[in-house]
């Protein structure tokens, strides 16, 4: 089969990582509003505010801010909480399942144990290959690699908890 602009691959962006932490930390990294702060955007960027409900259907807004004060909300809804294993997420949603005007992406982030470690995979799937593309050139793998550079420091350095 040819690939078309329906197919999985024209629609993807995936960064993997092996880190030198259990998925626990990672886990807790990723749904404890004061950890999230401290990794998720690249540095300069930070995190002005950070609400998670973290539970299928349960809501999640994360304000982004940048080096000049400019904050940029991020909405979205779980549509699948494993712990330890597995989130689900997307920004098709807003609250109380609200449709949003204009979706983009929907996220899988998975811990995987391995050999004492955690394979970390972050897969988002695009409405469209125009959005994959439009989140590429954003700067998707340098922004969401110096993020998840950020969240492995945190799990093996600096957060002993």
């Amino acid at each position: 089969m040819k690939p078309t602009e329906q197919t999985t691959e024209s629609r993807e962006l995936v960064l993997t990582r092996l880190i030198d932490a259990p998925p626990e930390k990672l886990y807790r990294a990723w749904t404890e509003p004061a950890l999230l702060k401290q990794w998720f955007c690249p540095k300069p960027w930070t995190v002005a505010a950070a609400e998670l409900d973290v539970r299928a259907g349960g809501t999640s807004i994360i304000v982004m801010r940048s080096p000049d004060g400019q904050e940029f909300p991020n909405q979205g809804i779980y549509l699948e909480v494993v712990p330890n294993e597995r989130l689900v997420f997307t920004d098709a949603y807003t609250s109380a399942w609200e449709p949003f005007a204009k979706p983009f992406m929907t996220g899988i982030i998975t811990f995987t144990p391995e050999g004492g470690k955690t394979r970390y995979s972050a897969r988002v799937f695009h409405w469209s290959p125009e959005d994959r593309k439009a989140h590429e050139e954003m700067g998707f793998h340098e922004g969401w690699g110096k993020a998840t550079d950020q969240l492995a420091e945190l799990v093996t350095s600096v957060w002993a908890g």
